[in-house]
């Protein structure tokens, strides 16, 4: 039979009433409210994280390939559609998808205002999978249609509320440059609308056929303006980063998004390091209070520890004891907590209750992203840790000595 675990039963299964069932769930409570905590704490971070950065893939992608030259512009310099790194972009490893695009700045007209942005021009093989999240109102436009272009374009809300524009209104865009360079206007029609959050995106960026593009620029249907590329593990981003950058030209260059949008990588690298020191701070308030609340036991069980002691029982055989009466209140604790963080995490991500103002956090609610191996990690990480640090409170018991026990029962 197993004397540790017996005894520890006995504790356990101790009257409702008694100080050591108070005891007992003081230290069950601390468990499961600082596991709740930490999983609730880690679904929001993570969820703001991805969240942010499925945004700035949007327009960013993953990586970018350009022509190399001096010009910083929007429109960039005409590239080659079928080069090496297009055609063969399945073959390089760590590669998803690519795209091809083009950029033409100009100046939306409606009646009363104006509004300067830049038209981004996709084609047939954009991908719009990201985009949808992001739509509020209408649909991506069609390119797949055989004529000269397609005049639907895709605009951000805060422009369509600027210019008080809906889906299925008509817009003027003035595009300068050409031989004469004088404004030449396109009529558009606005297919969809879209929010993102982000500022930098949603004050000029429009969405329409890359054809259009080419038609203004003098390009044949083989010239675009830059490549976007995306990565199957964006945790790889640099290992990708050298095999594109084997497969280019040298009058190509490659840009990765990490580095156009450095400012918003930064704060989200910030908040990794918080991740940690949040993790730790409750870690640590866990296992003091689960010390505490073993040391607190052993004082009351003083009596007991000096009876079995009196009968034989060795330290080592105590400190499993208590050691076991620790680890129950931890695993139920764990029960606990994951019930309550697991539990709220999916309230909010199924109702959305709580909201957000999209102006200063970029998104409408606050988000929840499922990343269960990392849950399993941190129950797993919270047993070890606590486990290891309910030794140092067993150590009090060497010191009882069963003479003085008894005595203090009396």
């Amino acid at each position: 039979m197993n004397v540790p675990f017996f005894l520890a039963r006995r504790i356990r299964h101790a009257p409702i009433a008694s100080f050591s069932a108070t005891v007992t769930k003081v230290g069950i409570a601390s468990i499961a409210i600082g596991l709740g905590v930490m999983i609730i704490a880690f679904a929001v971070l993570f969820g703001f994280k991805q969240t942010i950065a499925q945004k700035v893939f949007l327009f960013g992608a993953h990586l970018q390939v350009s022509k190399f030259s001096l010009n910083r512009s929007y429109e960039g310099s005409p590239l080659p559609l079928h080069t090496k790194v297009y055609d063969q972009a399945a073959g390089i490893p760590g590669v998803r998808h690519i795209q091809a695009v083009a950029m033409k700045a100009g100046i939306l007209k409606a009646p009363d205002e104006l509004a300067g942005v830049v038209l981004k021009g996709v084609g047939t093989d954009y991908d719009w999978s990201m985009l949808q999240e992001s739509l509020v109102a209408g649909r991506v436009p069609d390119f797949s249609k055989d004529t000269a272009y397609s005049t639907g374009v895709l605009l951000s809300k805060k422009i369509a509320d600027q210019l008080r524009l809906e889906t299925g209104s008509h817009v003027i865009m003035y595009f300068l440059g050409g031989e004469t360079n004088a404004p030449r206007p396109r009529k558009l029609t606005v297919s969809g609308i879209y929010e993102t959050g982000l500022e930098e995106f949603d004050n000029t960026v429009l969405m329409g056929d890359i054809r259009m593009i080419q038609r203004l620029n003098n390009w044949g249907a083989d010239t675009v303006a830059s490549y976007e590329i995306f990565v199957k593990d964006f945790d790889k981003l640099d290992d990708t980063y050298r095999q594109v950058m084997n497969v280019i030209t040298p009058d190509m260059r490659i840009s990765k998004v990490t580095d156009n949008y450095r400012a918003l990588f930064d704060w989200m690298l910030m908040i990794d390091t918080n991740t940690a020191v949040f993790l730790v701070l409750i870690l640590f308030v866990a296992s003091f209070n689960m010390v505490s609340v073993l040391l607190v036991l052993m004082m009351e069980r003083t009596p007991m520890i000096g009876l079995l002691k009196a009968f034989g029982g060795t330290n080592g055989l105590l400190r499993r004891m208590f050691l076991y009466v620790g680890l129950n209140m931890v695993v139920w604790g764990l029960v606990l907590g994951n019930v309550i963080g697991i539990g709220l995490c999916w309230l909010q991500d199924t109702f959305r209750i709580i909201p957000l103002d999209p102006k200063n956090y970029y998104m409408s609610y606050v988000p929840i992203v499922w990343n269960w191996p990392f849950i399993l990690v941190l129950n797993i990480g919270t047993v070890l840790v606590i486990a290891a640090v309910l030794w140092l409170p067993t150590f009090v018991i060497n010191r009882i000595q069963p003479i003085k026990a008894l005595v203090f029962k009396a």
